[in-house]
C-alpha cells in the first residue's frame, strides 16, 4: 500500500472509530471487549482491500455486519448463560450529553432491556432502529427472510416494551434513536 493510502487509512480510523466501536457496541449486546474485537477484524479487512473501496465507512458497517451475523451462527450450538440480576455498566448512560431527548433513567433502563433480547432480536433492533436500514436490507445483512425481520421487529419491541413500560406503543423508533453513547460511556 502507498504511503497516501496508508496516511488515507489512518485518518478515516481516527475519524470514524468512535462511531463504529458505538455500533460494534450495539450489535455484541454491551460487551466492550467483543465490540472491540468485532472493529479490529473489520478494519483489518478494510484495509486489505483499502485502495479499491469507494465508500469506505459503509463498507467497513457491512464488514461489521457480516462478522457479527458469523460469530452467532458460530455459536448457535451453546446455550446462552441467563443471570437474575444485569450487572451494572460502568458507565453513566446520559452524562453531559444535553439534547439527546431521552432521560438517563430511560436509557439505562433500555440499555438493559437490549442485553435481555436475544442475538437475532438485538440485531433487528440495532440494524432497523438505531442504524435506521430498511427491512429488505436488514434481511439481506442476516440472511433471513423479510417477513422474518418484521416479525422479529415486531417481537423484540413488544419484549423491549414489556421490560421497559415507560416505552409508549406508538413510534418505536423515535423512542430508540435518542441512544447516542459517548466513548467514556463505552469504556465503562
Amino acid at each position: 500500500m502507498e504511503a497516501s493510502s496508508h496516511d488515507e487509512f489512518r485518518e478515516f480510523v481516527a475519524m470514524r472509530s468512535t462511531a463504529l466501536l458505538r455500533l460494534a457496541v450495539l450489535l455484541t449486546g454491551g460487551d466492550r471487549h467483543a465490540a472491540e474485537d468485532l472493529l479490529q477484524i473489520a478494519l483489518m479487512k478494510a484495509y486489505g482491500r483499502w485502495t479499491r473501496i469507494e465508500q469506505p465507512e459503509a463498507y467497513v458497517r457491512q464488514i461489521l455486519y457480516r462478522q457479527q451475523v458469523s460469530r452467532w451462527r458460530l455459536r448457535r450450538h451453546h446455550a446462552e448463560t441467563t443471570v437474575g440480576v444485569l450487572p451494572e455498566s460502568g458507565g453513566q448512560a446520559g452524562a453531559g450529553q444535553a439534547g439527546t431527548g431521552a432521560e438517563p433513567e430511560l436509557r439505562i433502563a433500555l440499555w438493559a432491556a437490549l442485553g435481555r433480547l436475544s442475538k437475532r432480536q438485538r440485531a433487528v433492533v440495532v440494524l432497523r432502529y438505531f442504524e435506521d436500514l430498511p427491512e429488505a436490507e436488514v434481511a439481506a445483512l442476516l440472511g433471513i427472510p423479510v417477513g422474518t425481520v418484521r416479525s422479529t421487529a415486531h417481537r423484540s419491541l413488544a419484549k423491549l416494551r414489556a421490560l421497559v413500560p415507560e416505552l409508549e406503543p406508538d413510534g418505536p423508533a423515535e423512542q430508540l434513536r435518542p441512544l447516542s453513547y459517548t466513548a467514556k460511556e463505552i469504556q465503562g
